[in-house]
């Protein structure tokens, strides 16, 4: 049977150490991702509206500071990193990138190549290059961040755990797992000696290494990870901070893929409960607790009760970011294959498309969440019986894979799902299993 493909890979509490700029909440479909020791984060009913009291005010600021101070000034490269965060945080990475290259080079001339905030510069601009599917720019600049905060500070230093976290976690999502692994162990013995066993940092590398864990078909030894993370967060925030709700929701999330369902689900719904209770009804935390609740409930064949929660969340991400935000793509794609299961083919295929187009404009045509879509849509094509309409996409969606791992170096984690969905459409429209093997070798080998 052809499966859909799932839309980015889970993110977890990626480390974002900063001069003056805040870590940001990350989130896609079905997991919660949250920056280094959580906080409770201010209500606001529309991040729109904070975006455009914020950024004026901001651009003010570094036209002031480029005035006073000269446009070299490390002041003003604190300026333009405010500014690109909130940049990136709005999916406006094409406008961020410069700002950030021009504060590193501020910093690399102020303060040599070498420095400690040079090697913060690095890594937020990797984290932005992760972002834009450019992972071997982005590991190249992790990798010397991690060795200037090693020459800076020592091996042992936290800071060298942060930056072993994020190259671990890029390794990760380019599937080089026994390459990650060591490097977030590594993390969590230092988090452990400089801190203390039941401190936040530890249990954000537990997390982190219980990922990677569950990455490997290890989920035996990454639930006490989790349950380990969970009791030091509720120590050290109490039962109802939200950074427990995320603690929560990966925990809930193992035992969905460990078929433990009646265990996971109280898990989500008290997860949804601190979230709503700390940030409001129509916050975006929320949203992503909903729409993990949405996924537990169509996996226990509840999808009448799913479908609201799924359109909920739609809702407060589209307010919350606005209709064109790639987050919002991801909710429709959910709530298509929603309609779609419950044979509702007609309603399905304008949401499957709109979120094929949001993703077209928010990464270019040639990244690997376009593919994703792409496949997506295919298969609603292939459903109703179109599957001339659904060859092109498919065999589209295949070349992105394929062109991204002659760029890269790396196989898409779901590019053997796509193979076999290419297969079963090539044999639906009549092909032998010769013709088959032939069409993907030539894609397979094609030049880029």
């Amino acid at each position: 049977m052809a499966r859909p493909l799932t839309s980015g890979i889970p993110r977890t509490r990626r480390a974002r150490r900063s001069w003056g700029v805040g870590p940001s909440l990350l989130a896609v479909v079905w997991t919660l991702g949250a920056s280094c020791e959580p906080k409770p984060l201010p209500t606001h009913p529309k991040l729109a509206d904070r975006v455009a009291d914020t950024e004026p005010r901001m651009r003010h600021t570094l036209a002031d500071d480029e005035k006073r101070y000269g446009p070299e000034d490390p002041r003003v490269a604190t300026d333009l990193n405010h500014l690109a965060a909130l940049l990136q945080d709005t999916n406006r990475l094409a406008e961020a990138e410069p700002l950030m290259r021009r504060a590193l080079a501020i910093d690399e001339k102020r303060y040599g190549p070498e420095h400690p905030r040079v090697a913060i510069d690095l890594n937020h601009l990797a984290l932005l290059l992760a972002d834009t599917n450019r992972f071997a720019e982005a590991e190249a600049l992790f990798r010397r961040a991690l060795a200037f905060e090693e020459k800076s500070f020592g091996l042992d230093d936290p800071n060298v755990a942060t930056a072993s976290g994020n190259l671990a976690l890029l390794l990760q999502e380019t599937d080089r797992l026994a390459e990650a692994e060591p490097l977030l162990r590594r993390a969590l013995a230092i988090d452990e000696k400089s801190y203390e066993p039941q401190h936040p940092k530890v249990a954000t590398d537990l997390v982190n290494l219980a990922h990677l864990l569950k990455a490997s078909d290890r989920l035996a030894e990454a639930e006490p990870l989790l349950r380990r993370a969970l009791a030091i967060d509720e120590k050290s925030y109490g039962p109802e901070h939200p950074g427990v709700a995320i603690d929560l929701n990966h925990l809930a999330l193992l035992l969905q893929d460990t078929k433990r369902l009646d265990e996971a689900e109280p898990l989500m719904r008290r997860a949804l409960a601190i979230e709503e209770k700390s940030y409001g009804p129509e916050h975006r935390a929320v949203a992503t607790g909903l729409n993990s609740l949405a996924h537990l409930l169509k996996a226990t064949n509840r999808l009448a009760e799913a479908e609201p929660l799924m359109r909920r969340a739609l809702a407060i991400e589209e307010k919350s970011y606005g209709p064109e935000h790639p987050k919002v793509a991801i909710d429709l794609n959910n709530l298509a294959q929603l309609l779609q299961e419950t044979n509702r083919p007609d309603e399905a295929e304008p949401l499957m498309r709109r979120a094929l187009a949001i993703a077209e404009r928010s990464y270019g045509p040639d990244h690997p969440e376009v593919a994703i879509a792409l496949n997506n849509l295919a298969l609603l094509l292939m459903a109703t019986n179109r599957l001339a309409e659904a060859e092109p996409l498919m065999h589209r969606a295949l070349e992105i894979f394929l062109d991204s791992r002659r760029r890269n170096g790396y196989e898409h984690p779901q590019q053997g799902t796509l193979l076999d969905n290419y297969r079963q459409l090539l044999r639906a429209k009549g092909s032998s299993e010769a013709e088959i093997e032939t069409t993907i070798a030539a894609l397979v080998h094609s030049p880029p």
